[in-house]
């Protein structure tokens, strides 16, 4: 086959090429670049940019040496506007609004995959080939892609794909599927690949340093938009007793323990965000318990939309272990969903994976 591979200048997409390669397909390289890293917002107190290890320069760099020691054609696709159209402003926006956004996954399906897909079309491309750690197989009896997590679930990255349309998943390979990261690394050292022992990417591309009020303060003060900050506000507890004052919920997530700036003889937690009060909320650790939340958006993979309820074990984040719960599919692609036991730290803006066993059957967007 002739196909487009994703390349992000790691050792995952790199392994996932030089698998391809040497089955003997007709390989096309594309990297992404999505980020303009001396732009002004991801830096450090001296005005440098802050080191990435995704979607940097130096990954475009080691991207197009691979498909060099590889043998096949390599691009670079300017994605920045796209990016900060798609991802990054959506970011900022959702912790504006006390919400704890995931880009990765609206990165994976609504940029990387679509611009991938027509960019494989028109180049006559047959499949797509990124290297994540997941499974897609087509059930000819129901006519369906069907989408599975990685057989290393330790590396599983199916939670980031839940919102692949059919067409976009009848059209991805995912080499790594079947593999651990020491094996990755084993075909990146026999195809003696210059990339071999690089490190894994763990942040998120466009805040390297982890400081994402930090970023959403510098971003605002670049497109002159620093009216849109919160300003000062309260933290109270569960009864609404005022306990201190906050600098912009933006500085807050659910389930957050460190850096609220209380001293209490209990561990307290951010339990809530109140946008329009301006106020976070703590309280114990039980109080973060929920045992049900409202999922919009919702993508179901393995079947259409659904006119009962369904049982599936349900993520809401990505390190949550999936756990027993009853989906109830609602008006205008929503769905109610209710554990079996109550769950901690259920996090507006964060995605909601739903698996029966090892099968990705759908995710949402959790909205409250």
């Amino acid at each position: 086959m002739k196909i487009a591979v994703a390349m992000s200048g790691g050792v995952d997409s790199s392994a996932a090429a030089a698998l391809l390669k040497a089955e003997g397909h007709e390989l096309v390289g594309f990297t992404m670049q999505l980020w303009n890293q001396r732009r002004g917002i991801s830096v450090d107190e001296n005005g440098e940019p802050l080191p990435s290890r995704c979607c940097s320069l130096d990954d475009v760099y080691d991207a197009r040496r691979v498909a060099e020691e590889l043998g096949f054609p390599f691009y670079v696709l300017n994605l920045e506007r796209d990016f900060e159209r798609d991802v990054v402003q959506p970011f900022v926006t959702s912790y504006l609004n006390g919400e704890t956004p995931i880009p990765c996954v609206a990165c994976n399906s609504r940029l990387k995959f679509a611009s991938l897909d027509r960019l494989a079309a028109s180049l006559g491309c047959d499949k797509v080939a990124t290297g994540h750690f997941a499974l897609v197989e087509y059930d000819a009896e129901a006519n369906r892609q069907r989408l599975f997590r990685g057989r290393n679930l330790q590396k599983d990255q199916s939670y980031f794909l839940w919102e692949l349309t059919q067409a976009q998943l009848s059209r991805s390979l995912f080499p790594l599927g079947e593999m651990s990261k020491p094996e990755v690394r084993d075909v990146a050292r026999s195809s003696k690949l210059a990339i071999a022992e690089k490190a894994e990417s763990q942040e998120i591309c466009f805040v390297p340093d982890g400081d994402y009020a930090g970023f959403i303060d510098r971003y605002l003060e670049a497109e002159d938009e620093t009216e849109r900050l919160p300003g000062e506000g309260e933290i109270v507890d569960t009864s609404g007793r005022v306990l201190s004052k906050h600098g912009g919920i933006h500085r807050y997530t659910i389930g957050q323990r460190r850096g609220i700036g209380i001293s209490s003889e209990r561990p307290l937690y951010v339990i809530s965000i109140n946008v329009e009060k301006n106020r976070v909320v703590v309280g114990s650790q039980d109080e973060l318990l929920r045992e049900d939340f409202t999922a919009a958006g919702v993508n179901w993979i393995a079947f259409d939309e659904p006119t009962a309820p369904v049982r599936a074990e349900v993520r809401v984040r990505y390190r949550h272990l999936p756990t027993p719960a009853t989906i109830t599919p609602q008006e205008n692609n929503r769905a109610r969903v209710v554990f079996d036991e109550p769950q901690r730290a259920i996090t507006p803006g964060q995605a909601t994976v739903f698996y029966q066993g090892d099968e990705v059957i759908g995710g949402g967007w959790i909205v409250k």
